[in-house]
């Protein structure tokens, strides 16, 4: 059984959460609560020295990044659906799994972050940057999106997990998508049990 260190509140946590559910892993989550300041703890660091969540310990292995994660159940487990081995999707999966990493993520964490989980001490100026930066990033989501279903084709992939876990995660700081590809793409990875079982309980 896989342990996966957790927080309810992180994107990247959720989103190999929902790839496990998709995929019927059996695994056990680990609390670890950011909010009163465990991800800092010395027992915490000697699990992840980047003091973030999450981590996936399988036996002796032990994987800390979130969409390292996702690609080491899908080739352990042959999840071929969710990570396709045709070279033009599985480039299409990388690219966005990419994106996200490198130019949503750091923008949502710069909105939601400073404005609602550290409140009154939250960075002002981080959040106006990335509220400046949410138009090209959603105006780019959109064309990625046209004409087909899912970022890679007609099937969700770990790139859609990935992708709306940050999506929703915008929803904390009440900003959700208005151009209708993303719109319509939200709506069915939402639908997605995975998805659905991973988001925190209000």
């Amino acid at each position: 059984m896989y342990i996966l260190y957790h927080f309810p509140y992180s994107q990247h946590a959720r989103r190999v959460v929902s790839l496990m559910v998709e995929a019927n892993l059996e695994y056990e989550l680990r609390h670890v609560d950011m909010g009163k300041g465990e991800h800092r703890s010395t027992e915490y660091l000697s699990v992840n020295p980047n003091h973030q969540v999450p981590t996936l310990i399988d036996g002796d292995i032990k994987i800390h990044e979130s969409n390292a994660i996702l690609r080491y159940l899908c080739v352990k487990h042959g999840l071929d659906a969710w990570y396709p081995k045709e070279l033009p999707v599985r480039a299409k999966v990388e690219q966005w799994l990419d994106w996200n990493q490198c130019r949503l993520s750091p923008t949502v964490v710069d909105i939601v972050l400073n404005s609602v989980f550290l409140g009154s001490a939250g960075d002002k100026a981080a959040v106006e940057r990335g509220l400046s930066r949410m138009p090209e990033l959603w105006s780019i989501l959109d064309a990625g999106l046209a004409g087909t279903q899912f970022l890679a084709g007609s099937r969700p992939t770990i790139a859609d997990l990935s992708l709306a876990s940050s999506v929703f995660q915008l929803t904390f700081a009440s900003i959700t998508p208005t151009a209708r590809n993303t719109v319509d793409w939200f709506q069915r990875v939402s639908g997605l049990e995975g998805f659905r079982k991973s988001l925190p309980s209000q």
